[in-house]
C-alpha cells in the first residue's frame, strides 16, 4: 500500500493560540479526514454526530470522518496540530 500523506497540516496550536473555530461546532468537507494529534498534553474531542467523546494525547490521536461535526477543548496545557487526509489515513 502507497504511503499515505496529509495534504495539508495546520499550525501547531497551544491551549492559548487554539482558534475559537477549533473550539466550537464545526466540521471537515466531503472527502476530507482530519487526523488531530496531540503532542504535549490532552485533548477532549467531542464528535456531535453520532454523539462521543474520547481525550486524545500523543499516544492517541483523533480521526475525523469527513463531514462529521465535532468540536475540541484543551485539557489543561497542551500543544496540537490537525493534519488533512483527502484518503482515510492509515492511523
Amino acid at each position: 500500500m502507497a504511503d499515505i500523506r496529509p495534504y495539508r497540516s495546520t499550525p501547531v496550536f497551544d491551549q492559548d493560540t487554539l482558534p475559537a473555530a477549533l473550539r466550537a461546532r464545526h466540521d471537515t468537507k466531503a472527502g476530507v479526514w482530519g487526523v488531530v494529534r496531540v503532542i504535549e498534553g490532552e485533548l477532549r474531542l467531542t464528535y456531535l454526530d453520532p454523539p462521543s467523546e474520547i481525550v486524545l494525547t500523543s499516544d492517541r490521536p483523533g480521526l475525523i470522518l469527513p463531514q462529521q461535526p465535532h468540536f475540541v477543548t484543551p485539557l489543561g496545557p497542551m500543544k496540537m496540530q490537525v493534519d488533512f487526509y483527502d484518503q482515510p489515513p492509515e492511523g
